[in-house]
């Protein structure tokens, strides 16, 4: 592995923030949305002098329908099957911003949702509109879990599931190599899920969960490293109080 691609996996794992924020309203409709930000201190310790050398600035913003009318062409031979996982994303808003002189790296990733089946894996969305760009097959992706929710009564959940045991395999043992690279570092590498529901909390699947006292959100905090060692230990289940009849 040369050395720019070992700091850019260092720079995801050790160094970045993961926020995902999902408001839940009473008819199972809302918005979610996963922000990556790099935190500065701890990408210093890691690239060193290079730090100051960083000559970067980008920001840009679309919508992922967009990606369908720009490369058309590229779009228009794209395998059936895979069109139609895209056009579930077709709503889902995409803003990157990269600036070394503000340093600030954030890439932010939303979507309105009608229904919580209607959300899509949000973590991949920028891996596939470089799909749509570049004309690559969905079968060439690397991902190895996938994300799902659902709403039913007063029941919801986040489940993920291992779609690939090779390539977990394989992005585990890249982990334990990074852990041993920046043992002693003090780093932020943080992954939260910030929930926020129509009625009061009953219970919660995992115990680590802290629910506000209003007990209508919620915040669960993992490091980074353990979930893309382990991505299921992020499933959850949070029973609402049921709702009140008239």
């Amino acid at each position: 592995m040369n050395k720019y691609l070992l700091l850019v996996i260092l720079v995801f794992a050790a160094s970045c923030q993961v926020t995902e924020t999902l408001h839940l309203n009473s008819d199972g409709s809302g918005t979610i949305e996963v922000v990556e930000l790099r935190d500065e201190h701890s990408y210093m310790q890691l690239a060193k002098e290079e730090y100051s050398k960083e000559d970067i600035f980008k920001d840009t913003t679309y919508v992922f329908k967009d990606y369908f009318k720009k490369y058309a062409e590229t779009f228009a031979r794209t395998p059936k099957e895979d069109q139609n996982v895209y056009l579930r994303y077709a709503d889902v808003k995409v803003h990157i911003k990269k600036s070394s002189y503000e340093k600030e790296f954030r890439a932010t990733v939303s979507q309105n949702f009608k229904k919580t089946t209607d959300i899509v894996d949000l973590y991949k969305a920028e891996d596939y509109a470089d799909n749509i760009k570049k004309n690559y097959a969905l079968t060439a992706e690397e991902h190895y879990y996938k994300v799902s929710y659902d709403y039913v009564g007063s029941r919801f959940n986040r489940t993920v599931k291992i779609t690939d045991s090779i390539q977990l395999k394989k992005e585990f043992d890249q982990i334990e190599k990074i852990k041993t690279h920046y043992k002693g570092y003090k780093l932020v590498q943080s992954y939260v899920l910030n929930y926020h529901f129509p009625r009061k909390i009953q219970s919660v699947s995992n115990p680590l969960a802290k629910i506000s006292d209003d007990r209508q959100s919620l915040l669960l905090q993992f490091l980074l490293t353990d979930c893309k060692q382990n991505p299921e230990i992020t499933n959850l289940e949070v029973v609402l109080e049921p709702e009140a009849v008239d």
